[in-house]
């Protein structure tokens, strides 16, 4: 499995929208500077994670985007999932009952990708936006104490 562009610019948003969103909404353009993501493009995942119900749009001058739920409730899965689609590596019809695998029956391998489709979908939703950004935080942290020790500070 090979996320695009869109689970790996869209995790990266959502993150950076979650840590700066505790005194209101968040722009696209901060996002997109910080992140260096073009604004089109954020605009248009954005848009996919707002029809999933995971973030909402806020109108006016002081408008951006805020979490619609509380980070500790969004999965790594579901927002790769609302801006990829599928995550299963492998279609297989033999795993969908009555889809029409005339094999379906002695098929051995389906177990192997039914396994992996398994372990992949339970991985991402044990991970929590809140983890993230708790590790995002320590990862910054960490550079700020380098930059200091390099400056003589």
């Amino acid at each position: 499995m090979k996320l695009s562009t869109k689970g790996r610019y869209g995790l990266r948003a959502l993150i950076d929208l979650a840590q700066y969103s505790e005194n209101g909404p968040v722009s696209i353009t901060n996002i997109s500077g910080r992140q260096d993501i073009s604004e089109r493009y954020l605009e248009q995942l954005m848009a996919k994670l707002k029809k999933a119900g995971i973030v909402e749009s806020i109108r006016g001058a002081a408008g951006g985007y805020l979490l619609a739920k509380p980070m500790e409730e969004i999965s790594v899965g579901e927002v790769l999932r609302a801006l990829e689609g599928s995550l299963e590596p492998v279609e297989c019809a033999g795993l969908e009952p009555g889809n029409g695998c005339s094999a379906s029956d002695i098929c051995v391998t389906k177990y192997v990708w039914q396994r992996i489709n398994e372990s992949i979908n339970q991985a991402v939703d044990e991970i929590k936006l809140e983890q993230l950004v708790e590790e995002s935080k320590k990862k910054q942290h960490t550079a700020d104490r380098v930059s200091k020790t390099e400056c003589g500070n």
